[in-house]
């Protein structure tokens, strides 16, 4: 197996979880690089259903290792949880889960002001997830942040804490007329995260350095979706990292000549959580059948997903920003009571027909869709273990989508079990 990145090529909740999941079997390292616990990654292993929202989803194969690196930010007791939950299902993660030291932590003061900031905004909010993962970010890029290694330093905690505090209690009591935040028992509490947590951490790119050096091969694994990212997505609605491809060198510490293959994860149709645009939105009873058949509910707020047709555009600017190699199409399946199907192969605003999808809200938000309507299978797919075994109408379906977006096909799953999945050569 190449070295190989794994992104959402939509708005999240395409399945990577599934697919990463899959593809570890061949690899040896699963690196998570971007995101945080906002992020919801479902895996079914026979009759278990399992939700990560920080551990990689190969973390159930039990030779695999897995790391979670810089670019990710940490919420300990989530991770913690995680870990617990694991081990009392009788996976053992010790030994196999490592933790970038430089990786940054959201404190309480992130998450209060992400909730503060929600509820000012009113009408206008983003739909985050209220975990603190925007504030985490620009405290980063501020420069004013905690990291993990910063657990481990019981003084160098509590210089931080106390001046940070002073700033941001100031912000809540003056701006939000909210309660100050008291910086003791934080203290406490996150320095007892950082001895839970100091077997695992490490110099997590020292660590992928050597993992190449003898042949090992690398599966990096990426959270919410393309059109999230917070430059080349629907600005301001997105989420707070890069989701992109290049991120994975960013967050892990490996360089870009280490990596061979891009797999863009991509749904049969579309979903998106939260505001924003979605020209091919289905507000409908159809649209509710697909949230219906998909299980289209957020794994980490529970929130129903918005669902609409196929959009070409979204697919064919992720093609062109990760890098694609190839596709790995999600939830055929779901399609399978359809008799027509119809695919957005582009855009018109004001009468002008579009390359690309508008930086302008405004004009994003007032797209015409231009539809292509195919014929649907209407029979099960979720049987299928070969290309060969797929309807002739489903293929000729997923193939219209692979030539509309520039990316070959790379794996077919009908389902989300880890027996549900097709490989093409």
């Amino acid at each position: 197996m190449k070295n190989t990145i794994v992104v959402g090529s939509q708005w999240g909740d395409e399945g990577k979880a599934k697919v990463i999941d899959v593809l570890a079997e061949h690899a040896d390292v699963v690196i998570r690089f971007q995101g945080g616990a906002n992020a919801g990654h479902t895996v079914v292993v026979g009759d278990q259903e399992f939700v990560f929202h920080l551990i990689p989803s190969a973390i159930m194969r039990p030779t695999k290792t897995c790391v979670i690196g810089n670019g990710v930010v940490l919420d300990p007791a989530q991770l913690l949880h995680e870990i617990e939950e694991l081990e009392g299902r009788g996976f053992d993660v010790r030994g196999r889960l490592w933790l970038a030291e430089n990786m940054q932590i959201v404190m309480p003061w992130h998450v209060q002001l992400d909730k503060l900031k929600e509820k000012a905004a009113g009408k206008n909010a983003i739909g985050t997830t209220g975990r603190g993962i925007g504030p985490a970010y620009v405290d980063k890029v501020a420069r004013s942040g905690i990291r993990l290694i910063d657990l481990l330093d019981p003084e160098g905690l509590r210089f931080k804490v106390e001046s940070i505090l002073e700033e941001k209690n100031i912000l809540f009591t003056k701006v939000y007329e909210a309660e100050a935040l008291q910086a003791a028992p934080i203290v406490a509490q996150y320095l007892e995260y950082g001895r839970k947590l100091a077997p695992l951490v490490a110099n997590a790119a020292l660590l992928l350095e050597k993992a190449i050096k003898t042949g090992k091969h690398l599966l990096f694994e990426g959270a919410q979706g393309t059109i999230l990212d917070v430059d080349h997505g629907t600005y301001p609605y997105v989420t707070s990292s890069n989701t992109i491809a290049g991120s994975a060198c960013c967050g892990s510490g490996v360089g870009p000549t280490a990596i061979q293959s891009v797999i863009g994860v991509v749904k049969a149709y579309t979903t998106r959580v939260g505001n924003g645009p979605f020209p091919t939105e289905l507000d409908s009873e159809l649209g509710e059948s697909l949230r219906k058949w998909g299980g289209e509910y957020g794994a980490t707020t529970g929130r129903a997903r918005r669902c609409g047709w196929f959009d070409a555009m979204v697919v064919r600017k992720a093609v062109r920003v990760n890098g694609i190699t190839g596709l790995a199409i999600t939830k055929v399946d779901v399609l399978d009571q359809l008799p027509e199907i119809q695919v957005c192969v582009g855009y018109k605003s004001e009468g002008k027909v579009l390359e690309d999808l508008p930086m302008q809200m405004r004009e994003f938000e007032n797209v015409e869709p231009v539809y292509e309507t195919l014929p649907g299978w209407m029979s099960d797919t979720s049987k299928a273990v070969s290309w060969a075994d797929l309807p002739e109408n489903a293929k000729k379906y997923l193939e219209r989508l692979a030539e509309l977006v520039g990316a070959p096909i790379a794996m077919v799953s009908v389902g989300p079990r880890r027996d549900q999945a097709i490989f093409l050569p």
